[in-house]
């Protein structure tokens, strides 16, 4: 991943000073989601979301898909054999019990009030089957898309972002620590969709004992309404410290620069506006959305 370390301050970026204000009332989040991949070893957004609403002291629900044995394409062809099927269906039961008797054990260590679903879906049908059911929630929480098996993890990702207009937090596959809030980075860029990431992120940003608001000057304002210093200001407003910094891409994808100045600042948390347009009923990510994403290494909340 790229670095800024050794670049003059005027490609590394310049910073505004810090803007502080008191604690104020903020958006609530008291009832969190969190899909629960069945499956695999390790899943990093179960533990992730425990501890988020641990830090909220919110309500945290579970939701494990038991998903129908996948039938092959030429199936009216080719017979397929019921002990088989029934196998299937067997191992997709075991593996999502399993998900939900860990986050279950987790919640109850952590001392969260929670529940837990298990939810007969189909593959095709169960990111749209968590967009329905997160619509009543706050925030819900997903894993980031692995590379060998990125394609379900995008579906739910996208789903939950432009289906809900509720706020997603998208955990990184290789993340260990639970939620940290000692720096918080913002993403500005004057967009609509920024604007509603930061509302959404109001409880985390307060929380933070600083934030930064970066702004990437290779990448057009989406509006000339607020700039950095004027969101920086409202965030005071709600109690936090803010920073203000415009930072060069300097030739380097928005995504990397993204990344690489949250890296080199040991952000905890990353929040931006999510883009995207539909296309016969089918979500496309935008270029920089679909950037982090694939390359990210902090927990990110993105709203649409």
């Amino acid at each position: 991943m790229p670095t800024t370390a050794g670049m003059p301050e005027s490609q590394r970026g310049s910073r505004a000073p810090a803007i502080t204000g008191r604690m104020k009332g903020t958006a609530m989040i008291k009832d969190i989601l969190v899909n629960l991949p069945v499956g695999k070893a390790g899943d990093a957004a179960a533990p992730f979301a425990v501890s988020v609403a641990a830090r909220l002291k919110a309500n945290l629900t579970g939701v494990a898909f038991l998903y129908e044995p996948l039938l092959p394409p030429m199936i009216d062809l080719y017979a397929l054999p019921a002990d088989l099927m029934e196998a299937q269906r067997s191992e997709n039961e075991r593996t999502a019990k399993a998900a939900v008797a860990s986050f279950a054990e987790a919640s109850r260590l952590a001392g969260i009030a929670g529940e837990t679903r298990m939810i007969d879906a189909s593959v095709a049908d169960a990111p749209g089957r968590l967009a329905q059911i997160a619509l009543r929630f706050d925030l819900c929480v997903v894993a980031q898309p692995r590379p060998d098996e990125p394609a379900l993890a995008r579906l739910f990702v996208e789903a939950a972002l432009f289906e809900t207009g509720k706020p997603v937090l998208v955990v990184p596959y290789i993340q260990t620590a639970g939620l940290q809030l000692d720096r918080v980075m913002v993403c500005w860029d004057g967009s609509r969709s920024a604007a509603r990431a930061v509302g959404d992120a109001l409880p985390f940003i307060a929380a933070a004992k600083a934030t930064e608001i970066v702004m990437v000057a290779g990448e057009p304002a989406k509006s000339d309404e607020l700039s950095g210093a004027d969101i920086a200001h409202h965030l005071a407003r709600h109690g936090a410290k803010v920073e203000v910094r415009r930072i060069a891409s300097a030739g380097i994808e928005i995504a990397a620069t993204i990344l690489s100045t949250a890296a080199d600042g040991s952000t905890d948390l990353l929040v931006m506006g999510g883009y995207g347009h539909s296309r016969m009923r089918e979500f496309l990510l935008g270029g920089v959305t679909r950037g982090i994403l694939s390359s990210m290494t902090v927990p990110t909340l993105m709203s649409h």
